[in-house]
């Protein structure tokens, strides 16, 4: 299964780890405090054998029982000591690394509601929870435990080795004889560690993607009876998953045992010399028990080293997985316009690229001197006639004239909709004013020479939209039709700038969307998608969503009438009603009403409805159908159709055939001159029947 981008798995686990020392900034002074706290404590520890030296040598030689008691009290005070010090250290760090890790927590969310939709599109959500639970949860765990103990382990050492090499300096090198060894040996397992925790961290990701779209997907899998073939995937992921955990293990256990075996033969062979020189009268008693307790108690700071790098490793690993997607580039609050062909630098291709006879020099914003639309045929239909060649006058329009800006002559009334699409025939004005406005050509919503490929595409992929010219004239709705694949999705996802644009423009009233933010572009614009997604909240949470702030009651009441979802009112607390997990405690029909009440809530300028009917029944739809008018009336409007009744909703339809548009006119025309539009309405039809 694939999961994230490969990491550099050559990345150095300190570089990485420093990376988190904005969020563990603020609670800086904290944190030295617990580690030095912790210190202490460790340093407190390590006079507990000078203090039985003094008492073999002192007290215990000289039979004074006083002196026995006296010492051993002076233990118990330490040992007292040292155990207050490293609750309190525990004290110290637990509210500081809890405010850490709630705040990369909230850091990862807020980033993620910031990055654009194709990232979301490549990564698998189990990933990302995994990222915000398990990885924060390590993460955690390293700055409460191995952080502070690597360094208080590490001085406790150098402070043990210089308390015994003062003590007996030939003991002392037969001591640090294991050094080396053990050094070379926690370098081999850094690296290979550090490359089974990131396989093992990424299954644990799988995995939960699996466990997750299982839960969403419960009824898909029962509907079907498929829950054994996924109790076998799961199964085989955590097999997968369990085979890497006991590599982990393994590995984990051949540096403990070196860990611990090379110490305890170097502690033997220190008790070995120290007995004979005891028994040569070389070193006393005392000495001797001296430097072995200073030995034992450092056996837990050298034995600790092995699952302390192990955690500082998975760290390391959550950190980079935590970084792969704060990393990631978010969307911009607005930005430049995409590189589109200048005024004047070519000639737009026709919407068809097929060869139309030019019909004169419009001034279209964005294009040169562009070809104009003629007889090109629609593509894929052999003799059908394209575009370009519709009969009758064009809507909203006498005769068939259409004003034209720009020095070239007015177009016949066999380019009736040429200004729709088609790169340089100037812009069609609309009902009602006159020609060489460019304020009014400019309003609505405008396509420039629109071309569109997927971010992960190959480069030398065609793109999935192409040459898209089309203007949808204010207080005018569109109906855009086309076979399943065609891109209408896709090009309803570029108005919101839920993608960004591979060349060409989009303008909104003139204004080029990449020049607006997308806080004031999403303001204007209010997209209602083909499926209705709901959140765990209320019916009245989930369609004010859409509004502002300010919005109130009357205005879900109104949103509530257009959809015909009156029957909220029926839930057992109204509006108030908890809709559950992807809103599935409703039918289809209704969530798609809340999903149009969303959408027209805050009255937009602009409306995209992808197929905002389509799990309506008939009766229900000719009610939406009939409120939704009066809705369309007052804004510019897209809609994704595939049934005549909804096609008939809008003042004309767009023909998207094969990334391009392929014909528009009104609903009647397009059925009497576009072959494949008659046969897309015919075959609903049939289908409808």
């Amino acid at each position: 299964m694939a999961t994230t981008p490969a990491p550099a798995l050559d990345r150095s686990a300190v570089r990485t780890l420093l990376r988190l020392w904005p969020y563990v900034r603020p609670v800086r002074a904290r944190l030295f405090g617990a580690a030095l706290v912790a210190i202490v404590a460790s340093c407190v520890g390590l006079v507990i054998p000078l203090t039985l030296k003094w008492m073999v040598d002192g007290p215990i030689a000289g039979r004074d029982p006083a002196g026995v008691w006296l010492g051993a009290l002076f233990l118990l005070l330490l040992g007292f000591t040292e155990a207050l010090l490293f609750g309190l250290r525990r004290w110290l760090v637990a509210r500081p690394l809890s405010h850490v890790e709630a705040s990369m927590r909230a850091a990862l969310y807020g980033h993620l509601q910031r990055l654009p939709v194709a990232f979301h599109d490549r990564w698998a959500s189990g990933q990302l929870l995994s990222r915000g639970t398990t990885d924060l949860m390590l993460l955690r765990m390293f700055l409460a435990f191995p952080l502070t103990f690597l360094l208080v382990n590490g001085v406790t050492i150098l402070v043990g080795v210089i308390i015994m090499l003062l003590q007996d300096w030939t003991l002392g090198l037969v001591i640090l004889g294991p050094a080396v060894p053990v050094m070379v040996t926690c370098v081999i397992f850094e690296r290979r560690y550090a490359k089974l925790a990131r396989r093992a961290q990424d299954q644990v990701g799988d995995l939960t993607t699996v466990v997750e779209e299982s839960v969403l997907g419960i009824r898909i899998i029962k509907g079907f009876g498929r829950h054994r073939s996924q109790e076998r995937a799961f199964r085989d992921l955590s097999k997968t998953l369990r085979g890497t955990e006991l590599r982990k293990a393994r590995l984990l256990a051949t540096i403990w045992g070196v860990i611990v075996t090379l110490p305890e033969v170097a502690i033997g062979a220190a008790l070995v010399v120290g007995v004979v020189q005891v028994a040569d009268g070389d070193l006393s008693a005392g000495t001797l028990v001296a430097f072995l307790s200073t030995a034992l108690a450092l056996r837990w700071p050298v034995e600790s080293i092995g699952f302390l790098l192990a955690m500082s490793q998975e760290a390391a690993t959550a950190t980079e997985r935590y970084f792969e997607v704060m990393d990631a580039e978010v969307e911009g609050a607005g930005g430049t316009p995409a590189a589109i062909p200048g005024p004047g630098t070519g000639t737009a291709p026709d919407a068809d690229s097929g060869s139309a006879p030019g019909t004169g020099t419009g001034s279209a914003p964005g294009t040169g001197s562009g070809s104009g639309t003629g007889s090109a045929q629609g593509p894929g239909s052999g003799s059908t006639p394209g575009p370009g060649s519709a009969s009758g006058p064009a809507p909203g329009f006498e005769n068939g004239s259409r004003p034209r800006s720009g020095s070239g002559p007015a177009p016949d009334s066999d380019a009736g909709f040429a200004p729709a699409f088609g790169a340089g025939t100037g812009s069609a004005s609309g009902p009602g004013t006159r020609s060489g406005s460019a304020p009014v050509q400019e309003r609505g919503l405008r396509f420039h020479d629109v071309r569109f490929r997927y971010p992960d595409a190959p480069s030398d992929s065609p793109p999935v939209l192409q040459h898209i010219d089309l203007h949808i004239r204010p207080g005018e709705s569109m109906a855009l039709v086309g076979a399943t694949g065609s891109g209408k999705t896709t090009l309803t996802a570029l108005i919101p700038r839920l993608y960004e644009l591979t060349s060409g423009r989009i303008t909104l009233d003139g204004a080029d969307i990449t020049g607006l933010s997308r806080e004031a572009l999403r303001a204007k614009v209010a997209v209602a998608f083909e499926e209705p997604t709901l959140f765990s909240a209320s019916v009245g949470d989930n369609v004010l969503m859409g509004a502002k702030d300010t919005a109130g009651h009357a205005d879900l009441e109104r949103a509530l009438a257009v959809a015909q979802a009156g029957f909220v009112h029926s839930l057992p607390q109204g509006t108030d009603t908890p809709v559950g997990e992807q809103g599935l405690s409703l039918s289809g029909g209704q969530r798609q009403r809340l999903a149009l009440a969303r959408a027209v809530v805050a009255q937009p300028e602009f409306l995209v409805l992808d197929d905002p009917l389509s799990a309506l029944d008939v009766h229900t739809e000719a009610a939406v159908e009939a409120a939704l008018r009066q809705v369309l009336a007052d804004t510019t409007a897209l809609i994704v159709a595939h049934r005549p009744s909804t096609v008939l909703l809008a003042d004309r339809v767009a023909l998207l055939s094969g990334g391009r548009i392929a014909a528009v006119g009104t609903h009647h025309e397009l059925l009497r001159t576009n072959a494949e539009y008659a046969y897309l309405m015919s075959g609903e039809e049939e289908g409808a029947r």
